[in-house]
């Protein structure tokens, strides 16, 4: 008898996360559309239903740990176990200015979603993914994350200098790499997903890609078998430099 999966997404009422979650469902996983707004998330879990996938809506706000610590044990109560955790939830922030008029709050407004709210998801979801016989954790990051690609004056991304958010994606890359280095001799497999420009609210609508497109990337690294990597980071043709 095949056991179906069960994956958490953050974020996932709408963009890429709401199309992972769609992508996923066809495939027969069971979702968890995780959003910080009930109603909205319940509106998003109650669409994939009406299409047929098996999709329920969890309250889940990565910067608030009792919010996540409840999402945990609700998850342990219905399921007992979770196979995969797409860490979704991003912002770019309202800081627009160059790095020299940045303050700490500005950078610090974007790490809370970014950065310190995936450690708290991570850390609230890893008991629960150390039970599936093969866990998953694919952390949304980003080419702008890239300190190879920024740093190359011949790169497209050289004349991108926004502190907050791509610092917050490097960071990002660092965080995939420490949990996939702890977690090396165990099923659990850690990636970050690069699913390209999206045109998702971050970016108001401006992106190249639609959702279904960049989620493609995400689901592929959601459903590695036991051959895949782990600690990479990965678009649609391959990896990126760190």
């Amino acid at each position: 008898m095949t056991v179906e999966k069960i994956a958490l997404i953050t974020g996932a009422n709408k963009g890429i996360g709401y199309a992972t979650a769609r992508q996923l469902g066809e495939l027969g996983v069971v979702v968890i559309v995780g959003a910080r707004d009930e109603v909205l998330g319940k509106q998003a879990a109650d669409a994939l239903a009406a299409d047929g996938i098996t999709a329920t809506a969890l309250r889940i706000d990565v910067r608030d740990p009792d919010s996540v610590a409840e999402a945990a044990r609700t998850i342990e109560r219905r399921y007992g176990r979770l196979d995969i955790l797409v860490n979704n939830a991003g912002v770019a922030g309202a800081f627009t200015g160059t790095p020299g008029e940045a303050r700490a709050a500005d950078l610090r407004e974007v790490y809370e979603t970014n950065v310190f709210g995936v450690v708290t998801v991570t850390h609230a979801m890893l008991p629960l993914l150390r039970r599936s016989p093969a866990g998953r954790v694919v952390n949304l990051s980003s080419h702008v994350g890239s300190l190879t690609l920024q740093a190359d004056p011949g790169s497209p991304l050289a004349g991108v200098n926004m502190i907050a958010y791509q610092s917050s994606k490097t960071a990002l890359n660092a965080l995939t790499l420490a949990y996939a280095k702890e977690l090396r001799d165990t099923p659990v497999k850690v990636n970050a997903a690069l699913p390209g420009v999206v045109a998702t609210d971050i970016n108001h609508h401006r992106g190249r890609r639609t959702p279904a497109e960049g989620a493609a990337i995400v689901v592929r690294l959601a459903l590695l078998d036991e051959t895949g990597p782990s600690g990479a980071c990965l678009a649609d043709d391959g990896p990126l430099p760190w």
